[in-house]
């Protein structure tokens, strides 16, 4: 009976992993909230700048109100969805997301997964499958939702009101916490984009805080850190290639590389945890840009970019004057690509790095 049923997952392509799960359908949901809800509020600025472009205003909320269904698209595809289970999902991520409200992303992430392996499950099983898998990937998605999504909203709502109320009453503290975790969350081959969407890490809290959007300044700082250090210290391996994939790409192509020698991660992430708090408590670098900026550092510059929209969104409570475009220098590039630089240069002094351990494929 047992090798039956497995027999049956294999052959409805349900191979449970870890991988899977955490790592390939976490960061397809990061592409997919980056092609819908990103993309959209960056392009939704124009409209704000010129406000006779109601098209770039309108395009903002087209992306806004399909984010939901594009993340849980993106993670059908992930987990190699049958055609009529992948288009379901959009029903159920437009649901999930809705019903989770400020946790919607965290709920799509985890509503999506189990719905998707349901439909997987009945798909193709039946000569009436055109009707029967669709029917029961959105009934089984939309109840998950129904009695799922408002819990996740919930806790997903304490998280954030405490990062919020902690990064108000400890912000060195949290800036080094937040700037660590993130960055290395970034390099990991999991999404820190999806992560800070999730937390929320952005603007106003509710009470009428900063701590989000100064958590976001810290996420940034410790992603740029990681992207902007990877990418200087291993010039010498890669040259003018290399520098433009992992600083303006991702950090994470360098994850064989940490696995054989762990101490090249030493210097970035020593550099976030100065970075963090710089930009917390002297800086007062903020978020107000999409929450999803908060974990892209340097990727396509759209952690900086996100802080520049967010000054001059319209939600931002401050004037911008010249040393915030000095901190955001700094902290995005000019601090990450020197401490790192001095970092790298003491290591292989030491004999902790050698040529050769950051070249990439290798």
């Amino acid at each position: 009976m047992k090798t039956s049923f497995k027999a049956f997952l294999e052959k409805q392509n349900v191979k449970p992993s870890a991988k899977l799960y955490f790592i390939d359908a976490m960061s397809a949901m990061a592409m997919g909230l980056f092609a819908s809800l990103l993309i959209g509020t960056i392009l939704g600025v124009f409209g704000k700048i010129w406000p006779e472009l109601t098209f770039f205003s309108d395009i903002s909320t087209y992306g806004i109100a399909v984010s939901g269904a594009a993340m849980a698209v993106a993670i059908a595809n992930a987990l190699k969805a049958p055609p009529l289970v992948m288009y379901s999902m959009l029903i159920v991520g437009y649901a999930a997301n809705m019903l989770g409200g400020a946790g919607g992303p965290l709920a799509v992430f985890l509503l999506s997964i189990p719905t998707v392996e349901i439909g997987k499950l009945v798909s193709k099983t039946t000569k009436v499958d055109i009707l029967v898998t669709p029917a029961v990937t959105v009934l089984a998605g939309c109840g998950l939702s129904a009695v799922l999504a408002p819990v996740i909203k919930v806790l997903a709502g304490y998280v954030t009101f405490f990062i919020d109320f902690a990064m108000t009453q400890q912000p060195l503290v949290m800036g080094i916490l937040v700037s660590v975790v993130i960055g290395v969350a970034l390099t990991l081959p999991i999404s820190s984009a999806a992560i800070c969407a999730a937390l929320v890490l952005s603007g106003m809290g509710a009470n009428g805080t900063e701590g989000l959007a100064l958590a976001g300044g810290a996420a940034v700082a410790g992603c740029c850190a990681q992207m902007i250090g990877f990418a200087v210290m291993s010039f010498r391996d890669n040259r003018w290639g290399g520098l433009v994939s992992v600083g303006v790409g991702t950090s994470m192509l360098l994850m064989p590389n940490i696995i054989r020698n762990p101490r090249i991660w030493i210097a970035p992430t020593l550099v976030s945890a100065i970075t963090g708090p710089l930009a917390t408590c002297v800086f007062g670098l903020k978020m107000y840009g999409a929450a999803i900026n908060s974990g892209m550092g340097t990727c396509g510059f759209l952690g900086p970019i996100g802080i520049i929209l967010g000054w001059f969104g319209g939600e931002y409570p401050t004037a911008v004057g010249a040393m915030d475009w000095i901190g955001l220098a700094l902290i995005c590039f000019i601090i990450p690509a020197v401490g790192c630089l001095l970092l790298d240069a003491l290591f292989r002094k030491i004999g902790w790095i050698k040529d050769g351990d950051l070249t990439l494929g290798t």
